[in-house]
């Protein structure tokens, strides 16, 4: 396989995986009411916590953010970083617009801490350490996303990353577009906290 091959299998690779909708799969498993009836709408970890099962929101978690840890080690190994960071890419933009859901995803956050945990894992701890920190104080999920994804390029480049610095700045200007109704919400006071229901 030519090396143009290979690194476009890595990114369909890492979208195919990055497609597959975790909050979804496993709440219509445990017979919850369907994810986009209710609170955002969204398919992540955040909108599962709203139905009130808390093992399910975990489990969703885990789900898309290791789906993007496993593309990422696998296109590593197969064919190096580059392809690495395309698979990256490919997953993210699967959790985003899964093929399975008419391409209406999720927002990324998990997806984008587990491909962040692939590539260069303090990165990926800065970004929890961040994002807890943020939420312990604001309530606000999104909030400490946004704050931590804003950081995350920064740390990368000051640790001598560009090509990593560079894909996260486009992955963050996603993530951002994809919160476009949370920043309003923030900005007129009326964001959902964690832990409530709507």
């Amino acid at each position: 396989m030519s090396a143009d091959a290979l690194l476009l299998a890595a990114f369909v690779i890492g979208y195919l995986l990055g497609s597959i909708p975790f909050g979804m799969v496993l709440t219509r498993l445990a017979g919850t009411q369907d994810l986009r009836t209710i609170g955002s709408g969204n398919i992540g970890a955040t909108n599962v916590l709203r139905t009130g099962r808390k093992g399910l929101a975990a489990a969703t978690l885990l789900g898309d953010m290791l789906k993007g840890t496993v593309a990422v080690i696998i296109a590593g190994t197969l064919d190096g970083p580059n392809a690495a960071m395309l698979a990256a890419l490919g997953a993210f933009l699967g959790h985003l617009f899964p093929v399975w859901l008419n391409f209406r995803g999720g927002k990324g956050v998990a997806t984008y801490i587990g491909v962040l945990l692939g590539l260069f894992w303090p990165a990926a701890l800065i970004f929890a350490v961040i994002w807890l920190a943020t939420a312990s104080t604001t309530r606000y999920s999104s909030l400490s996303a946004l704050i931590a994804a804003f950081v995350t390029p920064l740390f990368l480049w000051w640790f001598g990353h560009a090509a990593l610095a560079s894909l996260f700045v486009v992955l963050t200007l996603l993530l951002f577009y994809k919160h476009r109704e949370n920043i309003q919400r923030l900005q007129a006071g009326t964001e959902g906290k964690i832990g409530e229901k709507k």
